[in-house]
């Protein structure tokens, strides 16, 4: 596999190998690679997180009464547009 790599990270790339800590330019590439997999899945633990306190939130409303009785798809429709903009 080849790929391209603008001259600011090419240069990246081959200061990191000269540091002494990689061999070579693909054990760089690939040490980020394994950076970014960690990172990804960090943010998706963030936003599970998040989207959980949102639901808590919303149920605590719900047990507090201050639910929204919709009646009908339409009313929803309006909620939803209500909130988008």
């Amino acid at each position: 596999m080849h790929i391209s790599l603008t001259p600011e990270l090419e240069s990246r790339v081959k200061a990191k190998v000269e540091s002494g800590l990689y061999n070579n330019a693909s054990e760089v590439i690939r040490e980020a690679l394994r950076f970014m997999d960690t990172h990804e899945d960090w943010i998706h633990e963030i936003k599970l997180a998040r989207l959980r306190e949102q639901l808590k939130s919303g149920i605590n409303q719900l047990d507090r009464g201050e639910g929204i009785v919709l009646e009908s798809k339409a009313a929803l429709d309006a909620l939803f547009d209500d909130i988008q903009a």
